[in-house]
């Protein structure tokens, strides 16, 4: 495991591991809750009850963690974009002053 920053590519979505994750503990959690509840076994209950918490705190973790990589993502294309704008404003303006020097 590499610090839980790993992703999960499907088709142009990443979506973070611990969201994975936290899925699967929720549904394992629920399911385990259920037999609690058949079987009358209050500590599986628990036990799944617990279980769900943890998914449920997993997939919000991974939630945060993609706005925040959104984010980042958005603001470095952003940056992108104003540096790619002040390029061809310079060139833009190195031809207008080229083009009046001809012109005297």
């Amino acid at each position: 495991m590499h610090g839980g920053n790993e992703l999960v590519t499907g088709g142009h979505d990443m979506v973070d591991k611990d969201r994975l994750k936290g899925s699967i503990n929720e549904i394992a959690g629920r399911a385990k809750r259920q037999v609690g509840e058949w079987t009358g076994d209050t500590d599986t209950q628990i036990e799944g009850l617990a279980q769900e918490v943890k998914g449920k705190a997993q997939k919000t973790w991974g939630g945060v963690k993609d706005a925040l990589r959104s984010a980042r993502e958005q603001v470095q294309r952003e940056q992108a974009k104003r540096e790619s704008t002040r390029t061809e404003d310079g060139h833009a303006e190195d031809r207008g002053a080229g083009q009046s020097a001809e012109k005297e």
